[in-house]
């Protein structure tokens, strides 16, 4: 690991985009009127490279991980020089890379999700001093062995609740070879829930949906995805909202109330979006999307983002803002108790849309993997 610059090829793009997805994309559900959309526009603030995540940071920045390995700030003067590098431990092949960023609620610690050179999905943390990274203080949370290149997630967040939420895909390939999305004794193809300054390298929530079954790891929250690559808790209400990349005919989006309890079972790969996958037979516990679109026109990989809670653009506040990598159109989901009352196309396009990241004023960012950074404006 290194604190300094180091130049790195960018390998491995068209690897990401092709098995990022497997996908679907594009019709929108018909049952979802549309309304008027907010006028909103796309400025580019910065570029970067291959920038896959973002995360609010101290003192109103905005943190960036690039895939290749290397953390950069964003500010009022604009993309800083890498505060991170650990480009010699991770590779771009596929969908690895350094996948995922997050601070805990106080910013004394951050977290890195990243795959190693052995393809192993990772969870790193360092504690924080007057704003910066202390690279002495780094040590693995949780590391979970991946079978293939392909559908890594890597996505980490903290929850309202103060505990980390991860986010692995089903392992890879295609079609779910392995029966990971509904096997209870994997992490692959879950949300987890931990809590990493409970215990060494970290704690079990008591509260989780599985801690009483033998049959199930103590660390799942959520299960039966395919490759949740993005999702977000709702910062007005605490919700939460998954952008599950779909195999071949849908993507989909998944809700959970805030005091959900946990152990929805989104249903891959019985299920995929509210349709049966290849004869399978739905579970009598499945959570179906809120939202599902088909591949009939661009899109192909659902790119998960927020509820926008800014300022800048009170038409748009409380909708949750998204996209698709393939399409790059930014949409945006009109919602009410779980229900989706309305689809918007916002007019702009970000490009190869791969992540957002929302400001810690709540306004939001789209980041291309071709580099683009770019905050949604008012038009």
């Amino acid at each position: 690991m290194k604190v300094r610059t180091r130049s790195s090829a960018i390998i491995g793009t068209i690897c990401l985009v092709a098995s990022l997805a497997l996908t679907t994309a594009s019709a929108d559900q018909p049952a979802a009127p549309r309304q008027a959309a907010a006028k909103v526009a796309l400025k580019n603030v910065a570029t970067a490279q291959n920038p896959t995540a973002g995360a609010a940071g101290p003192g109103g920045t905005v943190w960036i991980a690039e895939r290749p390995g290397t953390v950069r700030v964003l500010d009022d003067q604009g993309l800083g020089e890498p505060v991170l590098d650990i480009s010699d431990e991770t590779t771009t092949d596929g969908e690895r890379g350094l996948l995922g960023i997050a601070f805990d609620k106080e910013f004394a610690h951050f977290y890195i999700s990243f795959t190693s050179l052995e393809g192993t999905s990772t969870v790193d943390e360092f504690a924080m001093r007057d704003g910066k990274i202390q690279p002495d203080t780094r040590r693995t949370v949780l590391t979970q062995t991946q079978p293939y290149s392909n559908h890594n997630g890597g996505d980490i967040k903290f929850g309202p609740d103060g505990y980390l939420y991860i986010a692995l895909g089903d392992g890879g390939a295609g079609g779910d070879p392995h029966g990971n999305g509904q096997n209870l004794d994997t992490l692959l193809g879950k949300i987890l829930r931990i809590d990493p300054s409970g215990g060494e390298p970290y704690a079990i929530p008591p509260d989780n949906p599985f801690v009483d079954d033998p049959n199930a790891k103590d660390e799942i929250w959520a299960y039966g995805l395919r490759n949740p690559w993005r999702f977000s808790f709702d910062a007005g209400t605490g919700d939460l909202l998954i952008g599950d990349v779909g195999q071949n005919d849908w993507e989909e989006i998944d809700w959970a109330p805030a005091d959900s309890k946990g152990g929805e079972n989104y249903g891959w790969s019985q299920m995929e979006g509210t349709h049966p996958f290849r004869g399978g037979t739905e579970p009598a516990n499945h959570v179906p999307p809120v939202h599902e679109y088909d591949r009939t026109h661009l899109g192909c990989s659902v790119t998960g983002g927020y509820v926008y809670r800014g300022d800048a653009i009170p038409d748009l506040k409380g909708q949750y803002v998204y996209s698709d990598y393939c399409d790059g159109t930014v949409r945006s989901l009109r919602m009410e108790n779980g229900k989706v009352t309305g689809v918007n196309d916002l007019g702009v396009n970000g490009g190869e849309v791969i992540s957002f990241a929302q400001g810690g004023n709540g306004e939001l960012y789209v980041l291309a993997i071709g580099g683009s950074i770019s905050r949604i404006d008012p038009a």
